[in-house]
């Protein structure tokens, strides 16, 4: 990878400005539903992914916007926490438009695969692209060592897993997740990067 890239995506932080417009996001479906601690119903109907809306009345945009609504302030704090972890990591490896285009292209497509659940599926938040995120930077850097995947792959069905929970749409998960791992790969199938001289114990945990 070029050094201009890095440094692109470095000068512009855009991990920062993520939190920044899903914290804006937030606040703003807060003040317009009346409640800090909870989403209101008629801001996740209007901004969420009513899978219904989607595939009868051809609101599509919501399967962008609700990659920026959150439903309590405990899952964006803690979407955001992982959005940073990941996040910084991925500004070191991709340029800016890769680190976007593995954002938002692993975000929709967890976001698409959710629609498999059915018109009376509803569902907000981040995490198809944090994990879309997770994926590229894991198998990036393993690439980037000469090792297996494998590690990459166990770890992220790990991380899965322990995300699982009853009111968690596991599609998007899986899409983030799936499509991430896939685009870490090209990424550094084309770029074939030169080893990746920074703590590995820090960046591969597995």
């Amino acid at each position: 990878m070029k050094t201009s890239d890095i440094s692109s995506a470095q000068r512009y932080k855009i991990t920062i400005v993520l939190i920044a417009v899903n914290v804006a996001v937030y606040v703003y479906t807060s003040i317009a539903g009346g409640n800090a601690l909870t989403t209101s119903d008629s801001m996740v109907y209007q901004w969420g992914q009513v899978n219904g809306l989607v595939l009868y009345n051809g609101q599509y945009y919501q399967l962008l916007t609700s990659m920026f609504v959150h439903a309590s302030i405990i899952h964006i704090a803690g979407n955001m926490l992982f959005l940073l972890i990941f996040g910084l990591r991925g500004e070191e490896m991709f340029s800016l438009p890769e680190y976007l285009g593995v954002y938002l292209l692993g975000g929709l497509a967890g976001n698409v695969l959710s629609l498999a659940l059915g018109p009376n599926m509803v569902s907000v938040g981040a995490s198809g692209a944090i994990f879309a995120l997770f994926g590229a930077v894991a198998v990036y850097a393993r690439r980037s060592l000469g090792q297996s995947i494998m590690g990459a792959l166990i770890f992220g069905f790990f991380l899965f897993i322990i995300s699982a929970g009853p009111d968690v749409n596991y599609l998007a998960h899986i899409g983030g997740l799936a499509s991430g791992l896939f685009m870490g790969y090209v990424l550094a199938k084309v770029r074939k990067p030169k080893p990746y001289r920074v703590n590995t114990s820090i960046i591969t945990p597995f």
